[in-house]
């Protein structure tokens, strides 16, 4: 599933789940817009009638008649199998009775039609309502998605951005991967970080980080001290779920912190905790700024010094890379893992505008899916950014307060 485009990346909107639209939105059969999916039964209904009617005594298909409404609970609503059930039946007593009582398959077949009618429309009722408990389900995890991971306005913090999330859960469709952009007062931050584990913990740990990100980025001067707190948040959260006898051991978390100096154009602040460095592609090529690796967060109490921020130069037209571990650990049928930075630079060698954020993010995106032939071992998160080419102010929040 991907996730966020326009700016962002594509990102699927999906209207709540009624009672009403069930069944058209899960239409399996569509012709410019409209539901055909009563064209089967149909057909199926007509070629039976047919054939009984041609091939006289010696071939009865009548007793076929059954499968008419089974078709239709697989593809239909609950109304539309009700209908073709009553066909169904009123057809088989009209063919059954066209031969003037020589060759009539009698009440014994009649039983079965109409048995088999009323059990097709009560297994298309069962159907609709998964659905419809499925529906809901999406829309729940959708909403969770958004919550976590917001969308971005184009042009955000005086960024140009686009972002691409997978999950290795397709229909989970939320995982422990998170991203975000935070404008304010000392520049824009940028967040890419990956929760150990999986499932709903890890969905709560990434919704925690990216709440704590987004004060501290807007607020903390240093790129150290926003760091600081999500190290600190992180633990303050790990003693939260003990506390709650959750056995989720001792969860921590990779990312990279990104600072865009609100008095610098040419350079960007890197902090790496245990993370892949970021990737700067232009171009000349494709190359891993130089950061020196930290712990990743809710491991800093191992080492008393705060994670090193390194000041690296950026050239106007170089797009900044950043990936979770879903794009490195991908792997082919062979086991090899992705060499992300080869095949980028050899992407950019035969198209420069591969440069661009959304072509870059999709890029990515399409090469590793193709790579592990679409089956993703890990979340898998893309998010390239560079500063905005324009003049102008330097994003939609200026000194406001975060959203």
């Amino acid at each position: 599933m991907s996730h966020g485009d326009g700016g962002h990346g594509p990102r699927d909107r999906l209207p709540g789940a009624g009672r009403g639209d069930v069944v058209h939105r899960h239409e399996l059969l569509q012709v410019r817009g409209r539901s055909v999916a009563w064209l089967p039964p149909f057909l199926l209904l007509f070629a039976i009638a047919l054939i009984d009617l041609t091939t006289g005594g010696d071939f009865r298909t009548v007793s076929w008649i059954v499968l008419v409404p089974g078709i239709a609970a697989a593809i239909c609503g609950v109304w539309g199998t009700a209908v073709f059930a009553v066909l169904a039946v009123v057809v088989y007593v009209a063919l059954d009775s066209a031969w003037q009582h020589q060759y009539q398959s009698g009440l014994p077949d009649f039983i079965l039609v109409a048995v088999g009618s009323l059990l097709a429309v009560l297994a298309c009722a069962v159907r609709v309502r998964v659905e419809r408990r499925a529906l809901h389900m999406r829309d729940v995890t959708d909403t969770v998605r958004r919550t976590v991971l917001r969308p971005l306005p184009p042009d955000w913090g005086g960024l140009e951005h686009a972002g691409v999330y997978l999950t290795a859960d397709v229909q989970g469709r939320v995982g422990g991967d998170f991203y975000d952009i935070q404008p304010g007062p000392h520049g824009t931050r940028v967040l890419v970080g990956d929760v150990q584990g999986k499932g709903l913990g890890a969905v709560e740990t990434a919704s925690v980080l990216l709440g704590a990100f987004r004060e501290a980025g807007f607020h903390e001067r240093e790129l150290t001290a926003v760091a600081d707190r999500l190290e600190t948040r992180m633990l303050r959260h790990r003693e939260y779920t003990t506390a709650l006898g959750r056995r989720e051991g001792d969860r921590f978390a990779t990312a990279v912190l990104l600072g865009f100096p609100a008095d610098r154009t040419d350079v960007v602040d890197v902090v790496v905790l245990g993370h892949e460095p970021p990737l700067a592609v232009g171009p000349d090529g494709v190359r891993s700024l130089p950061a020196d690796g930290g712990l990743p967060l809710g491991c800093g109490d191992l080492v008393p010094d705060p994670p090193d921020v390194r000041r690296v130069p950026v050239a106007v037209d170089e797009t900044l890379l950043l990936v979770t571990d879903g794009v490195t650990e991908a792997r082919d049928a062979d086991g090899a893992f992705y060499g992300l930075a080869a095949d980028v630079a050899r992407a950019v060698a035969e198209d420069p505008r591969v440069t661009r954020p959304d072509r870059l993010a999709a890029f990515v995106r399409d090469a590793t899916l193709r790579h592990c032939r679409g089956h993703l071992a890990d979340d898998t998160t893309v998010l390239a950014v560079r500063r905005r080419r324009t003049t102008g102010p330097e994003g939609p929040e200026g000194g406001r307060s975060p959203s």
